[in-house]
């Protein structure tokens, strides 16, 4: 009986880490497409209704805070614990949430100066953007401001956030999900990144989120 139970765990993993690779490849499939055959496409027909708008930086700000909160969530949650030498259920799932944002945020910037890719407008110091000279494309290790646009850290913030909650807290899924969409929306509006910026930003976020949730078997409370 155990040896039967222990073959059908073994066959549930494999069929998650089957379909866990094939959604992995379908968001590589999707961000490839998306640079070669949508980014300018998408960018270049938004951009004279888009540009100037400030309804779509408000909406980018949505993701802005999360980075701050999550050091000082961490840092307290750490400290009560430190205290008391445990944590609560609820604690942890906080704590996990937290973490997440904050490992994918320097997996990001790692990540963005690796790929080095320009922004579709100028932002900083006349840098290269596709609306501002025609400059598209990655630049390995070019390093500057100006070569940060891949992956998107705002979603990238988001999605972490979202991904989290997916696991923890169940009930709150679509708002999470409305709060990504939200902030994607902003970013092409605003000229901010590129479409495969943001599904990059969403396959950090959303594998580190998830990772986060699951450490501890999800042993949090439920919202």
């Amino acid at each position: 009986m155990e040896k039967m139970l222990d073959l059908g765990e073994r066959a549930e993993g494999q069929s998650r880490a089957g379909r866990s690779a094939a959604v992995f490849a379908a968001l590589i499939l999707a961000l490839t497409l998306s640079y070669f055959f949508v980014d300018r496409q998408l960018a270049i027909a938004l951009h004279p209704y888009t540009t100037g708008v400030t309804f779509f930086v408000w909406l980018t700000y949505i993701a802005a805070p999360l980075a701050p909160i999550a050091s000082i969530l961490a840092a307290f949650i750490g400290l009560r614990a430190l205290a008391r030498g445990f944590l609560t259920s609820t604690e942890s799932a906080f704590l996990r949430a937290s973490c997440a944002i904050l490992i994918a945020g320097v997996l990001t910037y790692e990540l963005k100066e690796v790929f080095g890719r320009t922004w579709p407008e100028t932002w900083v110091n006349n840098n290269p953007s596709y609306f501002g000279n025609g400059t598209y494309g990655f630049f390995p290790f070019h390093g500057g401001q100006g070569w940060r646009s891949f992956p998107s850290g705002h979603t990238t913030a988001i999605t972490a956030a979202a991904g989290a909650i997916w696991f923890l807290w169940p009930r709150l899924r679509w708002f999470a999900l409305a709060l990504v969409l939200a902030v994607a929306i902003g970013l092409l509006g605003a000229d901010y990144h590129w479409l495969s910026d943001i599904v990059a930003g969403a396959i950090v976020g959303v594998t580190t989120g998830a990772a986060a949730a699951k450490i501890t078997g999800g042993d949090s409370d439920s919202a």
